[in-house]
Protein backbone atom coordinates (compact mmCIF):
# COMPACT_ATOMS: atom_id res chain seq x y z
CA UNK A 1 0.00 0.00 0.00
CA UNK A 2 1.38 3.35 -0.74
CA UNK A 3 0.87 6.19 1.44
CA UNK A 4 0.80 9.09 -1.03
CA UNK A 5 3.32 12.41 0.47
CA UNK A 6 1.78 14.87 -2.52
CA UNK A 7 3.17 18.32 -0.18
CA UNK A 8 6.77 16.72 -0.10
CA UNK A 9 6.43 15.71 -3.87
CA UNK A 10 4.80 18.94 -5.44
CA UNK A 11 7.78 21.22 -3.64
CA UNK A 12 10.76 18.62 -5.31
CA UNK A 13 8.70 19.09 -8.52
CA UNK A 14 8.12 22.89 -8.32
CA UNK A 15 11.94 22.89 -7.59
CA UNK A 16 13.02 20.94 -10.52
CA UNK A 17 15.46 22.44 -12.84
CA UNK A 18 16.68 25.32 -10.79
CA UNK A 19 20.26 24.92 -10.76
CA UNK A 20 20.30 24.31 -7.21
CA UNK A 21 20.60 20.79 -4.42
CA UNK A 22 17.25 19.80 -3.08
CA UNK A 23 18.21 18.74 -0.14
CA UNK A 24 15.59 16.17 1.59
CA UNK A 25 16.23 16.21 5.60
CA UNK A 26 14.35 15.19 8.43
CA UNK A 27 13.70 12.38 11.01
CA UNK A 28 14.88 8.84 10.35
CA UNK A 29 12.72 6.32 8.39
CA UNK A 30 10.17 9.11 7.79
CA UNK A 31 10.31 8.32 4.25
CA UNK A 32 12.90 11.02 2.88
CA UNK A 33 14.53 7.67 0.61
CA UNK A 34 10.71 6.78 -0.49
CA UNK A 35 9.90 9.97 -1.09
CA UNK A 36 13.20 10.32 -3.59
CA UNK A 37 13.53 6.64 -5.01
CA UNK A 38 9.90 5.64 -5.39
CA UNK A 39 7.47 8.85 -5.46
CA UNK A 40 9.97 11.09 -7.32
CA UNK A 41 11.56 8.88 -9.95
CA UNK A 42 7.78 7.65 -10.59
CA UNK A 43 6.99 10.70 -11.36
CA UNK A 44 9.92 11.70 -13.44
CA UNK A 45 9.35 8.12 -15.44
CA UNK A 46 5.80 9.00 -15.63
CA UNK A 47 7.20 12.57 -17.53
CA UNK A 48 8.70 10.34 -20.02
CA UNK A 49 12.47 10.65 -18.08
CA UNK A 50 14.43 7.84 -19.56
CA UNK A 51 15.52 5.31 -17.08
CA UNK A 52 19.15 5.69 -17.91
CA UNK A 53 19.20 9.37 -17.36
CA UNK A 54 17.82 8.75 -13.63
CA UNK A 55 21.41 7.97 -11.41
CA UNK A 56 20.98 6.87 -8.00
CA UNK A 57 23.36 6.22 -4.85
CA UNK A 58 21.81 5.23 -1.31
CA UNK A 59 25.66 5.78 0.56
CA UNK A 60 23.80 3.80 3.71
CA UNK A 61 24.16 0.82 1.99
CA UNK A 62 26.68 -1.50 2.55
CA UNK A 63 28.00 -2.33 -0.74
CA UNK A 64 27.93 1.31 -1.24
CA UNK A 65 30.66 2.30 1.11
CA UNK A 66 33.42 2.36 -1.56
CA UNK A 67 31.55 5.39 -3.10
CA UNK A 68 31.80 7.42 0.39
CA UNK A 69 35.21 8.46 -1.01
CA UNK A 70 34.69 11.69 -3.35
CA UNK A 71 37.76 10.26 -5.84
CA UNK A 72 35.78 7.17 -6.20
CA UNK A 73 32.02 8.92 -6.25
CA UNK A 74 32.39 11.23 -9.10
CA UNK A 75 34.13 9.88 -11.43
CA UNK A 76 31.96 7.22 -11.04
CA UNK A 77 29.08 9.26 -11.42
CA UNK A 78 30.06 11.75 -14.17
CA UNK A 79 31.17 9.05 -16.49
CA UNK A 80 27.21 7.51 -16.33
CA UNK A 81 26.46 11.28 -18.07
CA UNK A 82 26.64 10.25 -21.58
CA UNK A 83 24.96 12.84 -23.52
CA UNK A 84 23.73 16.58 -23.30
CA UNK A 85 20.16 15.55 -22.24
CA UNK A 86 18.94 16.29 -18.37
CA UNK A 87 20.29 13.68 -16.03
CA UNK A 88 18.76 13.50 -12.49
CA UNK A 89 20.96 12.31 -9.54
CA UNK A 90 19.56 10.80 -6.27
CA UNK A 91 21.58 10.76 -3.32
CA UNK A 92 20.58 8.66 -0.44
CA UNK A 93 22.52 10.03 3.38
CA UNK A 94 24.52 12.63 1.20
CA UNK A 95 26.46 12.91 4.97
CA UNK A 96 28.11 9.86 4.55
CA UNK A 97 29.15 10.74 1.63
CA UNK A 98 33.07 12.82 2.26
CA UNK A 99 33.33 16.05 1.29
CA UNK A 100 30.14 16.12 -0.21
CA UNK A 101 29.56 19.71 -0.83
CA UNK A 102 32.51 20.09 -3.10
CA UNK A 103 31.14 17.14 -4.88
CA UNK A 104 27.39 18.82 -4.99
CA UNK A 105 28.47 22.30 -6.60
CA UNK A 106 30.58 20.61 -8.86
CA UNK A 107 28.13 18.06 -10.52
CA UNK A 108 25.87 21.02 -9.75
CA UNK A 109 28.09 23.62 -12.50
CA UNK A 110 27.00 20.64 -15.56
CA UNK A 111 23.67 22.32 -17.38
CA UNK A 112 21.92 19.12 -17.49
CA UNK A 113 22.26 17.65 -14.00
CA UNK A 114 19.49 18.06 -11.92
CA UNK A 115 20.46 16.62 -7.95
CA UNK A 116 18.06 15.85 -4.66
CA UNK A 117 19.71 14.49 -1.75
CA UNK A 118 18.77 13.17 1.49
CA UNK A 119 20.13 13.87 4.47
CA UNK A 120 19.23 13.04 8.13
CA UNK A 121 21.27 15.55 10.59
CA UNK A 122 20.26 19.24 10.86
CA UNK A 123 23.63 20.79 12.04
CA UNK A 124 25.66 18.77 9.35
CA UNK A 125 23.60 20.00 6.59
CA UNK A 126 21.44 22.64 7.56
CA UNK A 127 24.71 24.77 7.92
CA UNK A 128 26.11 23.70 4.95
CA UNK A 129 23.06 24.17 2.96
CA UNK A 130 22.89 27.67 3.70
CA UNK A 131 26.63 28.83 4.37
CA UNK A 132 28.84 25.85 1.63
CA UNK A 133 26.57 25.17 -0.56
CA UNK A 134 26.58 29.32 -1.14
CA UNK A 135 23.01 29.68 -2.73
CA UNK A 136 23.19 26.46 -4.42
CA UNK A 137 21.25 24.37 -2.13
CA UNK A 138 17.55 24.67 -0.52
CA UNK A 139 16.55 21.98 2.51
CA UNK A 140 13.25 21.22 1.85
CA UNK A 141 12.12 19.30 5.24
CA UNK A 142 10.37 16.65 5.82
CA UNK A 143 8.36 15.20 8.95
CA UNK A 144 6.34 11.69 9.99
CA UNK A 145 3.04 11.10 8.45
CA UNK A 146 0.59 14.13 9.10
CA UNK A 147 -2.52 13.08 10.45
CA UNK A 148 -4.25 13.95 7.10
CA UNK A 149 -1.64 11.24 5.36
CA UNK A 150 -2.08 8.62 8.14
CA UNK A 151 -5.92 8.56 8.40
CA UNK A 152 -5.69 8.18 4.13
CA UNK A 153 -4.81 4.37 4.49
CA UNK A 154 -6.52 3.73 8.15
CA UNK A 155 -9.58 1.03 7.88
CA UNK A 156 -11.53 2.74 10.64
CA UNK A 157 -13.26 5.91 12.02
CA UNK A 158 -11.57 9.40 12.26
CA UNK A 159 -11.89 8.71 16.16
CA UNK A 160 -10.24 5.25 16.12
CA UNK A 161 -7.68 6.87 13.92
CA UNK A 162 -6.35 9.62 16.14
CA UNK A 163 -6.17 7.32 18.91
CA UNK A 164 -3.90 5.54 17.21
CA UNK A 165 -1.95 8.30 16.08
CA UNK A 166 -1.66 9.94 19.57
CA UNK A 167 -0.19 6.70 20.61
CA UNK A 168 2.03 5.03 17.89
CA UNK A 169 2.51 8.14 16.05
CA UNK A 170 3.53 8.83 12.54
CA UNK A 171 6.21 7.16 11.27
CA UNK A 172 5.22 5.57 7.81
CA UNK A 173 6.30 1.75 8.67
CA UNK A 174 4.06 1.66 12.24
CA UNK A 175 1.07 2.99 9.84
CA UNK A 176 1.49 0.04 7.78
CA UNK A 177 1.50 -2.61 10.69
CA UNK A 178 -1.78 -3.85 12.21
CA UNK A 179 -0.32 -5.35 15.57
CA UNK A 180 -0.16 -3.35 18.43
CA UNK A 181 2.37 -5.83 19.88
CA UNK A 182 4.48 -5.70 16.86
CA UNK A 183 4.42 -1.63 16.77
CA UNK A 184 5.39 -1.27 20.32
CA UNK A 185 8.32 -3.39 19.85
CA UNK A 186 9.22 -1.61 16.15
CA UNK A 187 9.09 1.67 18.00
CA UNK A 188 11.35 0.61 21.21
CA UNK A 189 13.74 -1.25 18.78
CA UNK A 190 13.68 1.66 16.12
CA UNK A 191 14.49 4.38 19.09
CA UNK A 192 17.29 2.43 20.37
CA UNK A 193 19.17 1.03 17.53
CA UNK A 194 18.84 3.96 14.87
CA UNK A 195 18.47 6.94 16.57
CA UNK A 196 19.77 7.04 19.85
CA UNK A 197 23.14 4.41 18.38
CA UNK A 198 23.41 6.76 15.75
CA UNK A 199 23.64 9.93 18.12
CA UNK A 200 25.94 8.02 20.78
CA UNK A 201 27.89 6.96 17.22
CA UNK A 202 28.30 10.36 15.66
CA UNK A 203 29.27 12.22 18.86
CA UNK A 204 31.29 9.90 20.86
CA UNK A 205 29.41 10.14 23.77
CA UNK A 206 30.79 7.91 26.74
CA UNK A 207 28.13 8.66 29.28
CA UNK A 208 25.10 6.59 27.19
CA UNK A 209 22.87 6.36 30.28
CA UNK A 210 23.27 10.45 30.64
CA UNK A 211 21.40 10.67 27.34
CA UNK A 212 18.79 8.21 27.58
CA UNK A 213 17.81 10.23 31.47
CA UNK A 214 17.74 13.19 29.61
CA UNK A 215 15.45 12.54 26.91
CA UNK A 216 13.18 10.25 29.71
CA UNK A 217 13.00 13.47 31.51
CA UNK A 218 12.29 15.61 28.26
CA UNK A 219 9.55 12.63 27.42
CA UNK A 220 7.63 13.63 30.65
CA UNK A 221 7.59 17.14 30.42
CA UNK A 222 6.17 18.09 26.67
CA UNK A 223 4.91 21.02 26.71
CA UNK A 224 6.41 21.87 29.90
CA UNK A 225 8.69 25.08 30.30
CA UNK A 226 12.16 23.67 30.96
CA UNK A 227 15.78 24.98 30.42
CA UNK A 228 19.28 22.99 30.84
CA UNK A 229 19.66 24.56 34.25
CA UNK A 230 15.77 23.20 35.39
CA UNK A 231 16.80 19.59 33.90
CA UNK A 232 19.56 19.28 35.85
CA UNK A 233 18.16 19.90 39.10
CA UNK A 234 15.61 17.18 38.28
CA UNK A 235 18.10 15.08 36.81
CA UNK A 236 20.03 15.39 40.14
CA UNK A 237 16.39 14.39 42.65
CA UNK A 238 15.67 11.70 40.44
CA UNK A 239 19.14 9.89 40.19
CA UNK A 240 20.74 11.72 43.02
CA UNK A 241 24.19 12.44 41.14
CA UNK A 242 24.95 15.97 39.00
CA UNK A 243 25.18 16.59 35.73
CA UNK A 244 26.12 19.68 34.40
CA UNK A 245 24.15 22.43 32.70
CA UNK A 246 26.65 22.53 29.35
CA UNK A 247 26.59 18.82 29.20
CA UNK A 248 22.79 18.73 29.01
CA UNK A 249 22.59 21.63 26.63
CA UNK A 250 24.76 19.19 24.53
CA UNK A 251 22.58 16.57 24.91
CA UNK A 252 19.81 18.64 23.77
CA UNK A 253 21.68 20.20 20.87
CA UNK A 254 22.10 16.40 19.67
CA UNK A 255 18.55 15.47 20.15
CA UNK A 256 17.51 18.24 18.04
CA UNK A 257 19.84 17.94 15.55
CA UNK A 258 18.76 14.39 14.99
CA UNK A 259 15.34 15.97 14.39
CA UNK A 260 14.15 13.42 17.71
CA UNK A 261 12.73 16.93 19.23
CA UNK A 262 11.92 20.36 18.45
CA UNK A 263 12.39 23.63 20.50
CA UNK A 264 9.59 26.28 20.58
CA UNK A 265 10.97 29.48 21.80
CA UNK A 266 8.67 31.94 24.37
CA UNK A 267 7.85 35.15 22.20
CA UNK A 268 6.92 38.14 24.54
CA UNK A 269 3.66 39.54 22.40
CA UNK A 270 3.14 43.12 23.75
CA UNK A 271 7.64 43.63 23.73
CA UNK A 272 7.88 42.29 20.43
CA UNK A 273 10.85 39.94 21.34
CA UNK A 274 12.32 36.36 22.16
CA UNK A 275 12.86 35.67 25.67
CA UNK A 276 15.96 33.54 25.60
CA UNK A 277 14.81 30.83 28.68
CA UNK A 278 12.98 28.36 29.03
CA UNK A 279 11.90 26.63 26.59
CA UNK A 280 9.40 24.31 25.46
CA UNK A 281 10.50 20.74 23.99
CA UNK A 282 8.29 18.44 21.23
CA UNK A 283 8.59 15.40 19.75
CA UNK A 284 9.19 15.12 16.50
CA UNK A 285 7.36 11.73 16.53
CA UNK A 286 4.55 10.94 19.36
CA UNK A 287 5.14 7.40 18.92
CA UNK A 288 8.91 7.39 20.10
CA UNK A 289 8.03 9.57 22.73
CA UNK A 290 5.97 7.09 24.16
CA UNK A 291 7.99 4.38 23.59
CA UNK A 292 10.97 6.09 25.50
CA UNK A 293 8.47 5.93 28.07
CA UNK A 294 7.34 2.68 28.16
CA UNK A 295 4.04 4.00 26.77
CA UNK A 296 2.99 5.30 30.04
CA UNK A 297 1.78 9.09 30.61
CA UNK A 298 -0.04 8.78 27.92
CA UNK A 299 -2.23 12.52 28.91
CA UNK A 300 -4.15 13.39 25.68
CA UNK A 301 -3.96 17.25 26.75
CA UNK A 302 0.06 17.04 25.90
CA UNK A 303 -0.20 14.50 23.17
CA UNK A 304 -2.92 17.14 21.82
CA UNK A 305 -0.75 19.91 22.07
CA UNK A 306 2.21 17.93 20.52
CA UNK A 307 0.28 17.26 17.46
CA UNK A 308 -1.24 20.42 16.58
CA UNK A 309 3.08 21.82 17.27
CA UNK A 310 3.76 19.09 14.35
CA UNK A 311 0.81 20.04 12.25
CA UNK A 312 1.91 23.85 12.44
CA UNK A 313 5.43 23.22 11.54
CA UNK A 314 4.43 20.52 8.77
CA UNK A 315 2.16 23.40 7.08
CA UNK A 316 5.44 25.95 7.30
CA UNK A 317 4.94 28.31 9.90
CA UNK A 318 7.17 29.16 12.74
CA UNK A 319 5.68 28.49 15.96
CA UNK A 320 6.63 30.33 18.96
CA UNK A 321 5.15 30.39 22.57
CA UNK A 322 3.54 33.33 23.37
CA UNK A 323 3.50 35.67 26.32
CA UNK A 324 1.23 38.37 27.47
CA UNK A 325 2.70 40.28 30.25
CA UNK A 326 0.02 42.44 32.66
CA UNK A 327 0.20 45.02 35.35
CA UNK A 328 -2.69 44.13 37.40
CA UNK A 329 -3.30 45.31 41.29
CA UNK A 330 -3.59 42.49 43.59
CA UNK A 331 -6.08 42.08 46.92
CA UNK A 332 -3.54 44.13 48.84
CA UNK A 333 -3.56 46.95 46.67
CA UNK A 334 -0.35 46.00 45.22
CA UNK A 335 1.29 46.31 41.81
CA UNK A 336 1.76 43.14 40.07
CA UNK A 337 3.30 41.87 36.86
CA UNK A 338 1.43 38.85 35.54
CA UNK A 339 2.68 36.62 32.41
CA UNK A 340 -0.36 35.12 30.48
CA UNK A 341 0.77 32.32 27.99
CA UNK A 342 -0.89 31.57 24.23
CA UNK A 343 0.47 28.44 23.16
CA UNK A 344 1.46 28.89 19.99
CA UNK A 345 2.32 32.50 18.34
CA UNK A 346 2.51 30.63 14.12
CA UNK A 347 3.74 33.05 11.25
CA UNK A 348 3.99 32.50 7.82
CA UNK A 349 4.25 35.43 5.73
CA UNK A 350 2.48 38.50 6.44
CA UNK A 351 -0.27 35.95 8.59
CA UNK A 352 0.05 35.13 12.21
CA UNK A 353 -2.53 33.00 13.84
CA UNK A 354 -2.86 32.59 17.61
CA UNK A 355 -3.54 29.35 19.01
CA UNK A 356 -4.83 27.83 21.98
CA UNK A 357 -4.92 24.20 22.75
CA UNK A 358 -7.90 23.05 25.02
CA UNK A 359 -8.65 19.50 25.37
CA UNK A 360 -12.19 20.58 26.82
CA UNK A 361 -13.94 24.15 26.50
CA UNK A 362 -18.18 22.60 27.89
CA UNK A 363 -17.90 24.29 30.54
CA UNK A 364 -17.77 28.09 30.40
CA UNK A 365 -14.98 28.73 33.27
CA UNK A 366 -12.60 26.67 31.34
CA UNK A 367 -13.53 28.87 28.05
CA UNK A 368 -12.76 32.33 30.08
CA UNK A 369 -9.49 30.91 31.45
CA UNK A 370 -8.48 29.91 27.71
CA UNK A 371 -9.29 33.14 26.16
CA UNK A 372 -8.21 35.52 28.09
CA UNK A 373 -5.16 35.34 26.99
CA UNK A 374 -5.85 35.93 23.58
CA UNK A 375 -8.10 38.83 24.11
CA UNK A 376 -5.60 40.22 26.14
CA UNK A 377 -3.46 40.85 23.18
CA UNK A 378 -5.54 43.47 21.73
CA UNK A 379 -4.60 43.03 18.28
CA UNK A 380 -6.50 42.18 15.46
CA UNK A 381 -4.46 38.70 14.41
CA UNK A 382 -6.88 35.36 14.27
CA UNK A 383 -7.51 33.83 17.55
CA UNK A 384 -7.94 30.15 17.27
CA UNK A 385 -9.03 27.20 20.23
CA UNK A 386 -8.71 23.72 19.40
CA UNK A 387 -10.31 21.50 21.37
CA UNK A 388 -11.04 17.71 21.46
CA UNK A 389 -14.43 18.19 21.28
CA UNK A 390 -16.68 17.46 18.99
CA UNK A 391 -17.96 20.58 17.22
CA UNK A 392 -18.67 22.84 14.03
CA UNK A 393 -15.88 25.56 13.78
CA UNK A 394 -17.41 28.51 14.85
CA UNK A 395 -16.78 32.17 15.98
CA UNK A 396 -17.98 32.84 19.61
CA UNK A 397 -19.08 36.39 20.63
CA UNK A 398 -15.59 37.49 21.39
CA UNK A 399 -14.07 36.96 18.06
CA UNK A 400 -12.06 33.88 18.59
CA UNK A 401 -12.69 30.73 16.20
CA UNK A 402 -13.14 27.45 18.12
CA UNK A 403 -12.77 24.41 15.76
CA UNK A 404 -12.14 20.63 16.87
CA UNK A 405 -8.86 18.81 16.91
CA UNK A 406 -10.39 16.56 13.95
CA UNK A 407 -11.09 19.53 11.75
CA UNK A 408 -7.93 21.53 12.21
CA UNK A 409 -5.96 18.33 11.43
CA UNK A 410 -8.16 17.26 8.00
CA UNK A 411 -8.29 20.59 6.62
CA UNK A 412 -4.82 22.04 5.65
CA UNK A 413 -6.70 25.45 5.40
CA UNK A 414 -8.82 24.83 8.69
CA UNK A 415 -7.51 28.31 10.32
CA UNK A 416 -9.12 30.17 7.57
CA UNK A 417 -12.31 28.99 8.11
Amino acid sequence: MEIKRDSYLNSLIRKKHNGITKVITGLRRCGKSYLLFNLFKNHLLAEGTDSSHILEMNFDFFENRQFRDPNVFHPYITGQIQDSGMYYILLDEIQMLDDFVAVLNSLNSRKNVDVYVTGSNARFLSKDVVTEFGGRGIAVHMYPLSFAEFISIYPDTQEKALTEYMLYGGLPQIALMNDPDEKTSFLKDILVETYIKDIIRRHKIRKKDELNDILNILSSSVGTLTNPTKLSKTFKSMKQTAISKNTIEKYIEYLCDSFLIDQAVRYDIKGKRYINTPYKYYFTDLGLRNSQINFRQIEETHAMENIIFNELKMRGFYVDIGVVPVNKTNQAGNGVHVQYEIDFVCNKGSRRYYIQSAFSVKEKEKLTQEQRPLLLTKDGFKKVIITKDCLTPHYNDDGILIMSLLQFLLDKNSLDF
